[in-house]
């Protein structure tokens, strides 16, 4: 296949990390809380591993720390067979898959035809097995399950340059289990299932070095990586286990050094990976570390292996699926123009991504950024740009992903390349199978070897081919779908492509603007394709209906790229042309263009297509849409007498004013028309049409908008017109006659038109004026002018109506109580010539109370006329007449407040429906505030304690607060005031709830502390009305008699507050005998329920029978645990058998009721028999079990004959007991047998003898003394070497415990694992130990002659 330009080698693919494409970096994503001091590699290895991991993120809410599970997953080795079936491995996930109508297709899927071949090939001919891993660079490299390494070309004809390695290797090293190349393709390392490890010159297939001692032996090779030191490498096997190789030449010699980076025995690692840098980024300051990321089964760790060996930083998975595969990838990311490293890592289906970073002082920063969450099992994740990432997911479906937005591009299922898992050598069975349970687990789904990425591509390695997977550039994308006909996601895929929105693009560059300009070239040829497929396409048989909904699926989508384009010459001179022969598509392309229009995105149309546009909608009858279209075109090209004429024949009003006023600048004839049609039936008297009355709406509306400078129906109109279109309509208003007025037309009649049509919103008009122009002298002089004609007018004539009248004082007397009122005559109209004729007919207007319109307004004009002085000439007395006759209470109290006469204002809150509760803030702030007379606030207490009836029953919650504020010792006065029972119940409840805590409010209260007897009257209150919150009340409370609440809820018989006060008398005995009075009564109404269900007469209640047998049940019984705990045996048995034997009477009754019936109904009801099961448990902790049995077996009921329920009753409990006692015994006898067997084990381990492998010290090579009566201390390990107590501690070999005991390790057992490289300072069971599990002080003195003890 021919190698795309694009992605030629890892230098083109980090060219791609340009300026413009830092600049479009979402900055906002990663500012996240850096890590400052990470964790070292001792502290990591060193850690338990029950702890928590010891990274947490600052930023909390990026981080679930509380469902992180840090445990290792460790079991015991297994062993099993590789499987090649994978449906097994496809989980059925519902996701969420993104249309293709937006990206179209991201990848560009090839089989790898000449390295597939060849595979099988190799295979059938030279024996050299399936394939297992795979590798890209400058070259493809496939290795087999025979051990060979096929070395492949990329360019087009994939020749296999190289065949490395045997069969016969093959069969000593097993199959290729990871591969690697360097940066500059010169290495080929190859890692075997048998943990061989081989390095091969690619330029003469040459074998430079065979690895067998890198790492411990019996465990698989699953990664070996180069690093961009090409003398260092990393390798990771199936112990979970990584070691650093370093590659040495000395002296012709080729050597490998290996370092244990990681060990196993500390949490197996199943993936790493290196930080790779292109040769471009090779100066950025984070290559110097050579950072490794390594994934454990249970956290992510970053590690520097340069200069010296360093821990950065470590971050644990969280909870997570045992089966999930840890995935890790490197990418350098531009971020706000700086390229840094990032980090992407997952276990499962979500994906974090960490940036690494350093700052000007040097300091290293890894920060979190904001994790990618996928509803899929990620199986596989890879980088294949600095935007993009690919991740497949366990159902071997590929994701495309833009990690900045974090949308999913692309979905592509690849199960037909039968993907190889490296599932055999996770669990190493080349090896015999010793890998962990949980290692092993993951290596179910792992496929590291099969699955890499280079420069931009993918490669995929199946069981029997190769495929490849790069990126389309942007034509192929858009070329994809034209191929399939799909015009219209084409188009909107190359619109993102435009406006720069698309997600992963390849292939455009230069500026902006050029980039525009060639994608806006791509568009334009599609809309050219698209508009001749719908005239092919298009059917030329069927309905019009059929012809029209295809015109309509393509036509819209033309007009609005065309639009977005601003390529309105292509619309109408070409797509148009093509279109307007087929007269369907030409109507439709007409009929689109309106919302365009409409929306402004459309304002100039050809003088052609204008005209089609309005005869075909006119011949259509769709005058709406020709109206909504005239008032947002430029009709300068239109023939405007003609559009004036269809739009006045039509009742186009607005289109008309627009044409008027746009076309000709003419504000003036438009009001004209419209007062020709008002005018003259509003002067008859006749009532106008509903079009007339539109007319006259839309006529206020113009005058509005005109004084205002807004155009209409929208838009504003050109500043130099504004203050010349404002004086003509304020000349045109003011006329004295009409243009065409006959000789009966009376003087203004614009003014009088508009007052007759409708009086209010007229002076609404006017009044948006007076606020608009406060600063304009010459239309303050107009409004002025006007109000006097008003004046002139209304007042002076009887045409008007009382109403219409009443509306121009409601207007002058608002602007009069205004502040910054402008308008000077009205004061005019006060004077005592006036005053006599006008204020009394207003006054009567405003105060009619047969008029019920505008009752609030009418009152309010009124209280602005008083507040401003307007009528104090008048008559008060009639004034407050007439306010209480109309019910306006708030002129009332204006009248009675200026006379100081407070208490008649709370009749005008008690009267006035809108205004009832604040009586109780007036009353409050009247009597606490200062400024009032103490007679005032008398004359107030007096009247509010007059109506305090009226006040309870308005409010109780409220009057009881002013009860405690202002009237506590008028408490019981009141309550006789208050004849209603329920009034005072609910007063006093309040008032209680009052006196026990201070009530939330804006007013701070003082506590009120209320006689016992009201305490009395309030429980008894409680017993009529709310019974069941009594008990809740005496229980809160007190302030009330024992006595006397005894007596009255005796009187009501609300038995349950009667038994607890009894109990708080301290009469337990008492309240049991009213509880189980009350229980009695329950059982005997199930029993009449019962009987009355069988007779079909049962009534149906909120609580049924049982419901309440089973509350009245839990009173009696907590009321027995209570009293049992001060009594003793003989007192708790009165308590406990009387109830047993209550519940059990009706079962009796019930099996005697049914005996005698000679029934086979069951003989007792469930529910009963789990009541008193309930009892017999809950008594069992009081009552011996013996006497409970005698007691039941005593009954002469139960004394002969079957015992029924009860038998299986006892049986059961002494069932129970049984099995609770075998229990007992068998794990007594347990603990007793472990714990011997451990003493044993323990005292035989300490006391067994050692036998020393030689008799002279392993560090000094002295032979120790046998003489009694040597001082020299000799320490034996129970691995057979011998010391002098002071050689080792010299050698640092010991350290102290607490209680004094030293406890020594074996120095050369230790030193001998160090030396094969681990980091283990202790070895598996099995395998040996260096540390003794019994240590002996040997005293040379103790021993005798023959060296016995």
């Amino acid at each position: 296949m021919s190698e795309s330009p694009d992605t030629r080698s890892l230098v083109s693919a980090s060219s791609q990390l340009n300026l413009m494409e830092i600049d479009t970096i979402d900055d906002k994503e990663f500012d996240i809380p850096q890590v400052d001091t990470p964790p070292t590699l001792e502290s990591i290895l060193n850690e338990p591993e029950d702890e928590d991991e010891p990274f947490i993120l600052e930023d909390t809410c990026l981080l679930n720390t509380e469902n992180i599970d840090a445990h290792s997953c460790e079991t015991s080795s297994l062993a099993s067979s590789d499987s090649g079936d994978r449906t097994h491995l496809k989980r059925k996930r519902k996701t969420v898959e993104l249309s293709t109508t937006v990206h179209g297709s991201v990848l560009r899927h090839s089989i790898l035809k000449g390295i597939s071949a060849q595979i099988v090939s190799a295979a059938d001919k030279v024996d050299a097995g399936l394939p297992t891993a795979v590798t890209v660079s400058g070259v493809i490299v496939v290795g087999t399950s025979h051990g060979l390494a096929l070395v492949f070309g990329k360019d087009l004809n994939q020749a296999l340059r190289l065949c490395l390695g045997s069969t016969a290797t093959g069969a000593e090293y097993g199959a290729v289990s990871a591969l690697s190349i360097n940066h500059d393709c010169t290495r080929l390392l190859c890692g075997f299932a048998k943990g061989h490890i081989t390095m091969w010159d690619l330029a003469n297939g040459k074998l430079l070095r065979t690895i067998t001692d890198a790492h411990p032996p019996g465990t698989a090779i699953l990664h070996v990586k180069f690093t961009d030191d090409p003398t260092l490498a990393v390798c990771n096997d199936s112990g979970g286990s990584v070691f650093e190789l370093a590659f040495r030449r000395l002296m012709g010699m080729r050597t490998c050094e290996s370092r244990c980076l990681f060990s196993g025995s500390k949490g197996e690692v199943c993936n790493v990976e290196p930080l790779l840098t292109a040769p471009d980024l090779k100066d950025h300051p984070i290559t110097q570390y050579s950072l490794l990321a390594m994934a454990s089964l249970t956290k992510i760790l970053v590690i520097g292996l340069k200069p010296s060996l360093k821990v950065w930083m470590t971050f644990p998975y969280g909870k997570t699926d045992p089966t999930s595969v840890p995935q890790l990838a490197w990418q350098f990311v531009p971020v706000q123009k700086v390229v840094n490293p990032v980090l992407a890592f997952c276990r499962g289906d979500t994906v974090h991504f960490l940036l690494v970073k350093k700052d000007e002082t040097g300091t290293i920063h890894v920060i979190k950024q904001r994790q990618l969450q996928l509803n899929c099992d990620i199986i596989s994740l890879n980088w294949i740009n600095s935007r993009t990432l690919v991740v497949m997911d366990s159902g071997e479906k590929l994701r495309v992903v833009d990690r900045p937005s974090q949308e999913e591009l692309e979905s592509l299922d690849v199960a037909e390349v039968q993907l190889v898992y490296n599932s055999s050598h996770f669990k190493s069975l080349a090896t015999g199978g010793n890998v962990s349970q949980a290692l092993a687990l993951v290596g179910e789904k792992a496929c590291y070897q099969s699955v890499c990425s280079y420069a931009g591509q993918m490669v995929l390695l199946g069981t029997k081919s190769a495929h490849i997977l790069t990126l389309r550039n942007w034509r192929e994308r858009v070329d994809c779908l034209l191929k399939q006909e799909r015009f219209v996601e084409a188009l909107s895929l190359a619109w993102s492509f435009h406006e720069g929105t698309a997600k992963a693009v390849l292939g455009l560059f230069g500026d902006p603007a050029k980039r525009k300009g060639v994608v806006a070239d791509k568009m334009i040829e599609i809309l050219f394709q698209y508009v001749e497929r719908s005239v092919k396409k298009c059917p030329e048989h069927g309905k019009i209906q059929v012809m029209e909904q295809h015109f309509q699926d393509m036509v819209p989508v033309m007009v609005d790229y065309c639009l977005q384009l601003q390529r309105t010459d292509l619309l109408f001179n070409q797509l148009y042309t093509r279109l307007v022969e087929n007269c369907v598509a030409r109507g439709v392309f007409l009929e689109s263009l309106e919302p365009y229009i409409v929306s402004e995105r459309l304002g100039c149309v050809t003088a052609p297509v204008m005209r089609d546009l309005l005869t075909h909608l006119q011949d259509n009858n769709m005058m709406d849409s020709v109206e909504n279209c005239l008032i947002h075109l430029d009709i300068t090209s239109l023939d405007i007498q003609q559009v004036v004429q269809m739009c006045w024949d039509n009742q186009l009003y607005d289109a008309m004013i627009y044409v008027f006023n746009r076309g000709m600048n003419d504000y003036i004839t438009p009001m004209e028309k419209l007062f020709q049609v008002i005018g003259p039936p509003l002067r008859e008297g006749r009532a106008l049409t509903d079009e007339q009355v539109v007319m006259g709406n839309k006529l206020l509306v113009y005058i509005s908008c005109s004084l205002a400078g807004r155009a209409y129906p929208l838009g504003d109109i050109p500043e130099d017109l504004v203050s010349q279109v404002k004086n003509q309509v304020f000349e045109f208003l003011i006329r004295l006659h009409s243009a065409e007025a006959g000789q009966e037309e009376e003087l203004y009649p614009y003014i009088r038109t508009l007052v007759h049509f409708h009086t209010p919103e007229f002076l609404n008009v006017l009044a948006l004026t007076l606020e608009d122009f406060k600063n304009d002298k010459q239309a303050l002089e107009y409004q002025q002018r006007i109000v006097d004609i008003l004046l002139k007018v209304m007042v002076e004539n009887s045409d008007f109506t009382p109403s219409q009248v009443g509306s121009l004082f409601t207007f002058l007397a608002r602007q009069l109580a205004k502040p910054d009122n402008t308008l000077f005559v009205n004061r005019k109209l006060f004077d005592p010539a006036m005053f006599c004729v006008v204020v009394p007919q207003v006054l009567e207007f405003l105060c009619s109370p047969d008029d019920d319109s505008r009752h609030t307004e009418r009152q309010q004009v009124l209280l602005e006329l008083l507040q401003v002085g307007g009528v104090v000439q008048f008559d008060e007395g009639r004034l407050l007449g007439l306010a209480e006759k109309a019910e306006f209470y708030q002129i009332c109290e204006f009248l009675y407040e200026q006379k100081h006469l407070y208490d008649k204002i709370l009749d005008c809150y008690l009267r006035d429906p809108l205004r009832k509760e604040e009586i109780f803030n007036y009353i409050h702030n009247l009597l606490s505030m200062p400024g009032y007379s103490s007679e005032e606030k008398h004359c107030v207490w007096e009247k509010a304690l007059l109506h305090i009836a009226e006040l309870v029953t308005l409010d109780p919650a409220k009057s009881a607060d002013l009860v405690a504020m202002h009237f506590p010792e008028e408490v019981r006065p009141i309550i006789t005031r208050l004849q209603d029972d329920h009034l005072v119940f609910q007063f006093l409840r309040c008032l209680l709830d009052q006196s026990a805590t201070s009530r939330e409010g804006p007013h701070p209260q003082p506590l009120l502390r209320l006689s016992p007897d009201l305490h009395e009257l309030h429980i008894g209150l409680l017993c009529r009305f709310t019974p069941r919150q009594l008990t809740d009340f005496l229980k809160a409370s007190q302030d009330y008699r024992l006595e006397e609440a005894v007596q009255i809820t005796e009187q009501y018989q609300v038995h349950e507050a009667t038994s607890y006060l009894l109990e708080k008398k301290g009469d337990s005995h008492g309240a049991f005998q009213v509880l189980l009075k009350t229980l009695k009564d329950k059982l005997s109404a199930v029993t009449s329920e019962k009987r009355s269900e069988e007779e079909g007469e049962t009534e149906r209640e909120e609580e049924s029978p049982l419901q309440r047998v089973e509350g009245s049940l839990g009173d009696i019984i907590a009321l027995c645990h209570r009293s049992s705990q001060s009594l003793n045996q003989e007192q708790r048995g009165v308590l406990w058998f009387p109830l047993l034997e209550a519940m059990m009477s009706p079962q009796k009754l019930h099996t005697h009721t049914h005996t005698h019936m000679h029934t086979e109904v069951c003989v007792s009801p469930p529910v009963l028999k789990e009541l008193t099961m309930k009892v017999l448990n809950s008594m069992s902790s009081f009552i011996p079990l013996p006497a409970i049995i005698q007691r039941i077996l005593q009954d002469p009921v139960y004394g002969k004959g079957k015992l029924a329920e009860i038998q299986g009753l006892i049986l059961g409990m002494l069932e129970t007991f049984n099995y609770e006692q075998t229990l007992l015994e068998t794990t007594t006898s347990l603990l007793n047998h472990d714990l011997h067997w451990s003493l044993s084990h323990l005292r035989a381990a300490v006391s067994r003898g050692l036998h020393p492998r030689q008799d002279h010290c392993n560090i000094c090579l002295q032979q120790y003394r046998r003489s009694q009566d040597s001082p020299d201390d000799i320490i034996i390990f129970s691995c057979g070497h011998l010391y002098h107590c002071q050689c080792l501690q010299r050698k640092g070999s010991g350290h102290a415990e607490p209680r004094l005991l030293q406890v020594w390790s074996c120095y050369k057992c230790i030193s001998s694992q160090r030396g094969r490289g681990g980091d283990r300072v202790t070895t598996e069971t099995g395998r040996g130990r260096s540390t003794s599990l019994a240590q002996t002080n040997v005293m040379s003195r103790e021993l005798g002659e023959d060296g016995k003890r």
